[in-house]
């Protein structure tokens, strides 16, 4: 029997958006500041009306839901996710307000692809865009991939029970420390080091490109900020092919993979155990399919004559296949070259590997390593029992952090994922079609959505349907949160409507 939520049940739940919505907020506070250093007035009324936005919901909902008691499963993983829409809406006034969107849904599909690490945006004019619209909108990305709901454990709740909750609804289920509260701030020491290290890297090749020094900083900001997150979003339209540099390219791939690894995968090696960077069946799986997708798509690009030499397919077709595994989103190539030029055989080989993804409690999307770890291994056990006498007792290990014995639920759970990542990238492929793209063409950009990857073969536009860009919207929002707390959030408004 369902059981309709109470009174209580509802002040929890607005008492802790609230306390993400003032997150937000404070975020905005970042490219405020840039607009006033440079000057751009307009932007900054922008975000000054965006953060009173914020701040008005989050503290009336802060003050009016004030309540005792802690957050169940339940409310945790709703937390989760409706902090992803409502964070989505608010975090759009400025993006709608700078006047580079002919509507709002465009700005809200935008943030959302910012917070979801995804990349795809319907912005116009992008090189032309303020430096604050710039600093939000890659700000977005490198907040997202930590997690709205970490920020709030961050900065915002203290001491609560309930955050586990609250952290497991967003898709991460790993502790770095003791407990979430202080995983969290690992999680952003982590980023930050690599951010400091990274942006100086960015920062001085672009001086040697001959950018100026200030410009150069902040792209070198920028850029880091997309490629850790794998978020995709860079500060040019041509991406990372704006600046025709291999040491551009070498660096960000080593960003963007280095990104793409498991928060846990991180702490450990920062902790002195480096044997787990080759001994983890997350970084095993991840370069076995890299390996298996960059060959197909090398195929394909042979086959086509597409580049004249052995480099040349090197550096474009690695760079590609490892930005769509990373679920980075980056290109150096325009997005319609996919198509008139890649062809179908290698942009299979993209889309597995966007489908595919990165590693679980990270910054990527997509099936995750792990998973596909544990299916392979889950067929070699089955394999073995057919094999052995029936008195057999066969055990599986993985590797990661430890060693794990995989047990029934172990796949059971992995297949679930994956399973659900198939049925979006279907969603999104129908949707596609029934609007007259090519199948190769639609499920090439809806398994970029649902899996927060960001490459585009040119369906992703302002002038594709609302009910693509909606359904788009649905499929970051559901592949970055993993489904749990998606399916959460229907059965709680499910019990809302006919619970008793």
């Amino acid at each position: 029997m369902l059981v309709r939520p109470r009174l209580n049940d509802f002040k929890l739940i607005g008492l802790y958006v609230g306390k993400v919505l003032i997150g937000v907020g404070l975020l905005m506070l970042i490219p405020l500041l840039v607009a006033l250093i440079f000057q751009e007035w307009n932007a900054a009324v922008d975000f000054l009306i965006g953060i009173f936005s914020c701040f008005i919901f989050g503290l009336i909902m802060h003050i009016s839901c004030q309540t005792e008691g802690d957050l169940s499963w339940l409310h945790g993983m709703f937390i989760a996710s409706f902090s992803w829409l409502i964070a989505m809406v608010l975090g759009a006034i400025p993006h709608f307000l700078s006047g580079h969107f002919g509507m709002y849904i465009d700005a809200c599909f935008d943030l959302m692809s910012g917070y979801t690490t995804t990349g795809l945006y319907l912005l116009q004019d992008l090189d032309h865009i303020s430096n604050a619209v710039n600093m939000w909108r890659h700000l977005l990305t490198y907040a997202g991939g930590q997690g709205i709901i970490v920020i709030a454990l961050t900065f915002m709740i203290k001491g609560t029970a309930g955050a586990v909750k609250m952290y497991v609804g967003e898709g991460k289920e790993e502790k770095l420390m003791p407990n979430v509260i202080q995983t969290a701030r690992a999680i952003w020491l982590v980023s930050l080091s690599y951010l400091a290290v990274g942006s100086i890297a960015l920062w001085i090749t672009g001086i040697f490109l001959g950018m100026p020094v200030v410009r150069s900083l902040l792209h070198g900001i920028w850029v880091f900020m997309g490629a850790w997150s794998t978020g995709g979003f860079a500060p040019q339209s041509y991406n990372i092919g704006y600046y025709h540099s291999l040491v551009y390219e070498i660096i960000t791939v080593i960003i963007f993979i280095i990104g793409s690894f498991n928060f846990a995968l991180h702490w450990a090696v920062w902790t002195g155990n480096r044997r787990e960077i080759y001994r983890n069946i997350e970084v095993v799986s991840f370069f076995i399919t890299l390996m298996v997708t960059f060959s197909l798509a090398t195929v394909g690009l042979m086959k086509l004559g597409v580049y004249p030499d052995a480099m040349a397919i090197f550096r474009k077709g690695f760079y590609i296949v490892a930005s769509g595994h990373t679920t980075t989103g980056f290109a150096t190539i325009y997005s319609r070259e996919f198509v008139k030029q890649w062809g179908s055989l290698a942009m299979l080989g993209v889309t597995i590997a966007m489908a595919i993804g990165a590693s679980a409690c990270s910054t990527g999307g997509g099936f995750k390593g792990l998973r596909m770890g544990i299916i392979f291994k889950a067929f070699i056990q089955e394999i073995k029992k057919l094999i052995s006498p029936e008195a057999s007792v066969i055990v599986q290990k993985i590797h990661h952090i430890k060693d794990v014995v995989l047990e029934e639920s172990h796949v059971r759970s992995a297949l679930l994922i994956v399973l659900s990542y198939v049925c979006i990238y279907l969603l999104g492929t129908v949707i596609g079609t029934y609007y007259g793209y090519s199948v190769v063409e639609a499920l090439f950009d809806s398994v970029s959505a649902g899996s927060n990857t960001g490459l585009s073969c040119g369906v992703t536009s302002p002038a594709m349907p609302v009910l693509m860009k909606v359904v788009y919207i649905f499929q970051m929002w559901a592949g970055r949160l993993e489904f749990m707390s998606i399916f959460a959030f229907v059965g709680f408004i499910i019990a809302a409507i006919r619970g008793r």
